[in-house]
């Protein structure tokens, strides 16, 4: 096949396109620079997509000899991920940028273009697996549970899916380093990018203060309505937050307060108790579905990209995805995706649909 490998400079794509090479594929690397102004050097695993990132991609097609493109992202990059992350948090939500990235730019503007131009798939250096299943391609975990990335591609429709290459699925994160080690390949030992890439300095909340602006409101106890503290906006907290609440006073029980939930117009922020935290109905809207939803599903449910697992039953109402959890989950905040997946005794763990959550309850 004719394929295209999404280089981004770290050691997982580059295996990935080598492996695509290996297979005996057409490929052409592209590494898709994503910042209108990149920095020139990472600082460690903070942030991606710099100058030398590109370098360490363009390094690593000439050691596969691959051509090799740059592609200029960076303004469908803001407009489909950064806006979106910063108005997500100012209605109150908490979204996920890398799974947006994944579904507007990886597959959808990348996967077009690439479609465009005659390529028969896009290979990533994701961690996730691809199983054939009544004849289509269904997307489900990779063998390398700590590094599993199906989370952040759930949203990804059969469409895509049938132009997706994931080469590492079959593969431990230290294996794809001994393997980089043992192609010459200099990313081997390159930190992994652990922060949102459009934020190099970690510091979240004072980056969406600067495009935000201070909005000053109120910590309120959930339980008294009492006033226990300020803050400059509400975009400065999530849904389970402990640390950094800013409350004037301890709790008279002497237990931590934790964030329940956030009202961006009245400018409130509610605290109260861990108990508070934990649902066991979740409500999500524009669902991405694989299987028919016309009843309940039996199901695992997933809420964070690593973490937040429960045994569930899903079904679609109305439109939305309504998934009653079997074993309570704290921390469920409006914005993150939920993703459900049906154990299969062939293929693993199969993605069954994904949705953004709207409510819990």
């Amino acid at each position: 096949m004719r394929v295209l490998a999404a280089m981004s400079g770290g050691v997982d794509s580059a295996v990935a396109a080598a492996r695509a090479v290996a297979a005996g594929h057409d490929v052409t690397g592209v590494h898709l620079a994503l910042s209108a102004k990149p920095g020139t050097l990472r600082t460690g695993a903070r942030g991606c997509c710099t100058i030398e990132d590109a370098r360490d991609a363009r390094r690593a097609a000439d050691l596969l000899g691959i051509p090799f493109y740059v592609w200029d992202f960076a303004e469908r990059f803001t407009e489909e991920v950064v806006d979106d992350f910063v108005a997500e948090y100012a209605a109150g939500r908490t979204p996920n940028p890398c799974l947006r990235c994944n579904e507007k730019i990886k597959f959808e503007a990348l996967l077009d273009k690439a479609i465009a131009l005659g390529f028969d798939a896009v290979c990533t250096g994701h961690y996730a697996r691809l199983a054939t299943v009544d004849g289509r391609l269904e997307l489900r975990r990779s063998a390398d549970d700590g590094k599993d990335q199906s989370y952040v591609l759930a949203s990804l429709t059969h469409e895509q899916l049938a132009h997706a290459m994931f080469p590492l699925g079959d593969s431990t994160k230290a294996d794809v380093r001994v393997e980089a080690a043992e192609r010459g390949l200099q990313v081997a030992a390159k930190p992994d990018s652990h922060d949102i890439c459009f934020i190099p300095d970690g510091d979240t909340q004072a980056f969406l203060t600067r495009k935000l602006g201070e909005q000053p409101g109120v910590l309120v106890d959930d339980e008294t309505g009492a006033v226990l503290g300020r803050h400059l906006g509400v975009h400065e907290f999530t849904v389970g937050q402990r640390k950094g609440l800013g409350i004037d006073a301890p709790a008279p029980d002497g237990r931590p307060r934790y964030v329940l939930s956030l009202e961006p117009v009245s400018g409130t922020v509610r605290v109260g108790a861990a108990e508070k935290l934990k649902v066991t109905e979740i409500v999500a809207e524009r669902p991405v579905t694989r299987v028919d939803f016309s009843g309940p599903v039996e199901c695992v449910a997933q809420v964070r990209a690593h973490g937040g697992l429960a045994p569930a039953v899903a079904e679609l109402v109305d439109g939305e995805l309504l998934v009653q959890l079997r074993e309570p989950l704290s921390g469920v905040a409006p914005g993150q995706a939920v993703a459900v997946y049906r154990e299969d005794a062939a293929a693993g763990d199969l993605v069954l649909a994904s949705a953004t959550i709207t409510s819990t309850r």
